[in-house]
């Protein structure tokens, strides 16, 4: 067995060892307190600042302001989400059905980091593992490592402010690889993976129950009767924000017909230019190098992308996204997909209808199950889109990049890991929060017999088919 396989499974066991005795000495105070632990590790403000910087400065990804916010506001609202939350013993007892229900730990959990949000993402499994009793390995990407790290150096930290066992949140040693993440998805308990969807598809194949979340490229429509200004200012500022590194930043703008050009007018009042479809060949042979996004345009700050894209001097200053005119969807037209960048494809619906039909085609395409956003007075239409497209979220005039993944003005839980159910190829239709790290136990109590007669059950059916 070679040294990595061993340096692995020597993590594991001491995780386990661990969570052995945090699940054998448990309590909510102490499940709670572990976990708030972990939060503060993040949040207070100098941390989360040096965190941010070392970020940006291994990853080349995104910027630190907005690093900063996203790191602050994401854990705080998971915070929020699972205040008085019981995960540690009794959590029911009902006298009708007989049945108690036992808040369970899982075990050692094995997450695998993006280095899209190299602290956030780490810390938010980190808080729901601890939460419900568990312990934590994680598998960071490479440029992602030296962030974990020091974030694990904060968790520990204060850990030994209040007794709390170090090796309930570790990562694997050394430089990180394959084989090591590997062996973390075969000998966790479960995995939870999110980014690489390689990762994901080694963690379904794994043999160790696993949730893996589905990748991005969210398509938003702008129909004609939408507040167009409020719609370019939540565009905007969520396509910019940590310069589009979310999974959730709109890579589509689809736009009814009717308020085209009204739109564009409110989106470059937003620093938001348009290239024409006649010019959209010169922005993908520079964002695509032989078949894959251009490292020195992604997740890159305006001005960068600007002078990258062959566009200085021909865009108006401030501008602050890209926006093409396309029409082109799937494999042979590579604006369609997820771009990762300050960019996105501008489509031209004859209608709703066809605004519609045109998110559906780019989700199949790419991102199917993730979400699509929808800027609209119309009602009805948000319920059309959720009971016909592949999605698992419809975000109804709303920042998309902000609201996707928990805000404080709607009622999803905070995440940073967006499962897409079956369209996507994954086991969760949610988004990943706290009820995914822990099991029930049932005691099944005897009551009174509830059998009915065939006519309650048939009735109705015999009215419509006879016996």
């Amino acid at each position: 067995m070679s040294d990595d396989i061993l340096s692995v499974d020597a993590v594991i066991g001491r995780a386990r060892v661990a969570q052995a005795a945090y699940e054998a000495h448990g309590s909510q105070r102490r499940y709670d307190l572990a976990a708030q632990a972990a939060g503060w590790a993040i949040m207070q403000p100098e941390r989360n600042r040096r965190l941010a910087e070392l970020a940006v400065r291994t990853t080349g990804l995104g910027n630190v302001a907005d690093k900063i916010t996203k790191n602050h506001r994401k854990t705080l609202g998971l915070l929020r989400d699972i205040q008085g939350v019981p995960t540690w013993g009794v959590l029911s007892d009902d006298a009708d059905t007989g049945i108690v229900e036992i808040a369970r730990p899982i075990g050692v959990i094995g997450a695998v980091v993006p280095s899209t949000n190299p602290a956030a993402t780490p810390a938010n499994n980190i808080i729901n593992a601890l939460k419900c009793g568990n312990a934590i390995v994680l598998s960071p990407s490479p440029k992602g490592a030296a962030c974990c790290e020091m974030l694990l150096g904060f968790i520990h930290a204060e850990f030994d402010k209040i007794g709390e066992d170090r090796d309930l949140v570790q990562m694997l040693p050394g430089a990180g690889g394959k084989a090591k993440t590997q062996r973390l998805l075969e000998t966790a308990d479960l995995v939870v993976v999110t980014g690489s969807q390689d990762n994901v598809r080694r963690a379904y194949e794994s043999g160790t129950p696993a949730i893996g979340v589905g990748a991005g490229n969210v398509a938003v429509i702008v129909d004609e009767t939408a507040d167009l200004a409020g719609a370019a200012r939540k565009i905007a500022l969520s396509k910019t924000f940590d310069n589009a590194t979310s999974c959730s930043s709109e890579n589509a703008l689809i736009v009814v017909d009717a308020v085209y050009d009204d739109f564009l007018a409110v989106l470059a009042a937003e620093g938001g230019a348009v290239v024409p479809s006649s010019e959209a060949a010169g922005i993908i042979d520079r964002l695509w190098k032989n078949g894959h996004l251009n490292r020195e345009i992604i997740a890159q700050d305006a001005d960068v992308t600007i002078r990258e894209l062959g566009l200085s001097g021909k865009v108006p200053a401030g501008t602050r996204l890209i926006a093409v005119e396309t029409e082109g969807i799937g494999p042979d037209h590579p604006l369609s997909g997820e771009k990762l960048s300050r960019v996105a494809a501008l489509y031209r619906a004859r209608d709703f209808d066809h605004a519609a039909d045109l998110a559906r085609r780019i989700l199949l395409h790419q991102g199917a199950g993730h979400s699509v956003g929808l800027h609209s007075r119309d009602a009805d239409r948000s319920v059309a889109l959720g009971r016909s497209l592949p999605v698992c979220r419809v975000i109804v005039n709303q920042a998309h990049c902000f609201a996707t993944g928990g805000a404080f003005d709607n009622g999803l839980p905070f995440s940073l890991s967006m499962g897409c159910g079956s369209w996507g190829g994954n086991s969760i239709d949610a988004n990943l929060h706290w009820r995914h790290f822990m099991q029930r136990t049932r005691i099944v109590r005897p009551i009174p017999p509830r059998e009915p007669k065939l006519e309650e059950v048939f009735s109705d059916y015999w009215k419509e088919a006879g016996k």
